[in-house]
């Protein structure tokens, strides 16, 4: 994962429609521009609200010192959402590891802003996805999810709960980064793969806006005998995705593969055709050209020989399922969803109702996803912290003994927490 990592933050900005021109030489570091703005933006609003009172004077002085980290200190403002099921269970074990390296850090402080959403917070008040909530979102320097949704709570036309949807759309989180990595070979099914075999490390990007999924709120007929779905492609989406692959893979191994099913579907055989037209622009990648449903028997024959896969949002949801599988389930399966503004990150996991509660999530998920979120800060040190966390639990998973019950071993959330944190404590500075 930490190459996922490294090669994508120093072409970040290049990413943004309208600044391709902007280098990792030039840009303005996102610590110093976007961070900022969104604070200051907050400061100046609290300081005109001060303005009118009669101490108005010690007032704003009193809260601009405040709101401002000591001198030499960046300070990112984190919008935890705990959400339902397992999901404050893994985010407490994540934040503890925040906090561990957070301690290990120069300059850099995380404030942490935890809000309510999901199905637990509909049954309270009636909205999965209070609209404060989302402003928090929209203020914050990064977002850390949980998860959410319960199989019991439906609407009313029977579909579940799925606000983490509704917020890619409304922050525009387009980049769906699945990373898949095997620590061991214990922890998949296949065999030859890991420790002397060959290693499983592919990253699935996910369209996040589009596809199967963007009709699914639109109004329907009530009475009839047939319901539908658009898959909807455009060629802004398709080709911000597929750019966003391709600088991903640039990075990496500079493979990226298209994964559709444009031989039977013309919203695919557009998409292929706005992925051949990305292709050009980026002639030291090799690019690859496969079928979904060829890609699912590949993925399970010879995974080792893939680098960043580019698809569709209901592809993406299934081959992502697919990888984890690959390399120990759902609770290893770190995830972010990116936007050129915005950043959220959670496990690829659900809620699993049946664990939450019982202290035996497995939290190396939600623990990468954190490291996910501290390259995505952009700062030196930030950085420097999540290279931290993905060498302690790749230290810690290489001892087979470090083992969750989905794993196959007898390790709670706590226990496996602490190994980690052990595991960062004696990392190299």
């Amino acid at each position: 994962m930490a190459e996922i990592s490294k090669a994508r933050m120093p072409d970040r900005g290049a990413s943004i429609p309208g600044r391709q021109g902007v280098t990792a030489e030039t840009r303005p570091r996102r610590h110093e521009t976007a961070q900022c703005s969104r604070r200051t933006k907050i400061l100046l609003k609290n300081v005109h609200d001060l303005m009118d009172a009669p101490t108005a004077g010690w007032q704003t002085s009193a809260l601009m010192s405040a709101a401002l980290p000591p001198p030499g200190v960046n300070a990112f403002t984190i919008a935890v959402l705990p959400g339902d099921g397992i999901g404050p269970e893994v985010v407490a074990a994540s934040l503890d590891v925040l906090r561990a390296t957070e301690a290990r850090l120069h300059g850099v402080r995380f404030d942490l802003e935890t809000h309510a959403v999901g199905a637990g917070e509909y049954q309270k008040n009636g909205d999965p996805l209070p609209s404060p909530a989302v402003a928090a979102m929209r203020r914050a320097d990064a977002i850390l999810l949980g998860a959410m949704g319960l199989p019991d709570v439906r609407w009313p036309n029977g579909v579940e709960m799925t606000p983490q949807i509704d917020i890619r759309e409304q922050l525009d989180l387009y980049n769906g980064v699945r990373p898949i990595r095997l620590y061991h070979p214990s922890h998949t099914p296949l065999k030859g793969f890991g420790g002397a075999g060959a290693p499983i490390d592919f990253v699935i990007v996910r369209e996040n806006c589009e596809g199967l999924f963007s009709d699914r709120l639109t109004p329907r007929a009530a009475g009839r005998d047939f319901e539908t779905d658009t898959l909807r492609i455009t060629r802004r989406g398709a080709e911000r995705i597929c750019r966003a692959a391709f600088r991903l893979a640039r990075s990496r191994r500079r493979h990226c593969t298209l994964v559709d099913k444009a031989n039977v579907l013309p919203s695919m055989a557009f998409f292929r055709r706005v992925f051949d037209d990305v292709a050009r622009e980026f002639p030291d990648v090799r690019s690859e050209r496969v079928y979904v449903d060829a890609m699912a028997l590949f993925l399970v024959q010879r995974p080792h020989e893939f680098d960043v896969l580019v698809t569709e949002n209901m592809f993406g949801d299934i081959l992502s399922d697919l990888g984890a599988g690959l390399v120990g389930g759902m609770g290893l399966a770190p995830s972010a969803d990116l936007g050129d503004e915005h950043g959220l990150f959670q496990p690829a996991h659900g809620t699993a109702p049946t664990l939450a509660g019982r202290g035996i999530a497995n939290p190396i998920a939600t623990i990468l996803s954190v490291a996910l979120m501290l390259d995505w800060l952009d700062h030196p040190e930030t950085r420097r912290g999540a290279r931290l966390i993905e060498h302690a639990v790749a230290t810690t998973l290489a001892d087979p003994a470090h083992r969750t019950a989905d794993l196959g071993g007898n390790l709670g959330t706590k226990a496996m927490t602490t190994r980690v944190i052990e595991a960062l404590h004696q990392s190299p500075a």
